[in-house]
């Protein structure tokens, strides 16, 4: 902003001099400026995408169209229950024969699941048609079904289902879990 300068008339009626002020520097323009390129980087900046995985969905069948069969061989399959507190459990049976001591557990790591499931590939009787079942239950979190189809990418198991628990297998979960010691917690002074 522009000020006004104002003279001052001495009393001696010599040379009229003008005041020497300080030199003054009007930042509201640069204000403007920096509101300005802040409004532009806002509006041009692309912000990060969410990574989204791709899950791959049969198309609907028509209304006349005969349902294939979708019966499984159990030998060129492996049941996997996710479980509460990071825990997966898994099985190559049918549900009806299935027992506790026959549900085994194993964990998330390389030499877990990953493991479990070259295994049981590498002792199907048709490793074409080799098919995971992945069953979450009630209790499993997020993270470790996305764990489990991160194991499908790095185990290179293209066939997969997600279903829901068998009543039978629910059972011998329960059982399971609910006759397993809880692991020891530290104690805290």
């Amino acid at each position: 902003m522009a000020d006004v300068q104002v003279q001052d008339k001495g009393g001696k009626g010599g040379k009229v001099r003008s005041k020497k002020s300080v030199p003054h520097v009007d930042l509201t323009p640069m204000v403007d400026l920096a509101f300005l390129l802040i409004t532009f980087f806002m509006l041009v900046t692309t912000f990060n995408k969410p990574n989204v995985m791709d899950l791959g969905l049969p198309a609907k069948p028509k209304v006349n169209e005969p349902k294939p069969d979708t019966e499984i061989d159990l030998t060129n399959s492996i049941s996997l229950i996710i479980g509460k507190d990071n825990r997966i459990f898994y099985h190559q049976l049918a549900p009806s024969e299935l027992t506790p001591a026959a549900l085994q557990e194993t964990s998330f790591d390389r030499n877990g699941i990953t493991k479990v499931i070259e295994q049981a590939k590498a002792r199907a009787k048709d490793q074409t048609k080799f098919t995971v079942i992945i069953k979450p239950t009630d209790d499993a979190v997020y993270k470790n079904f996305v764990d489990i189809l991160d194991e499908m990418a790095i185990t290179k198991n293209e066939i997969y289902g997600i279903t829901d628990v068998k009543k039978a297998e629910q059972i011998v979960y329960d059982q399971k879990v609910g006759g397993a010691p809880s692991a020891p917690t530290p104690a805290t002074n």
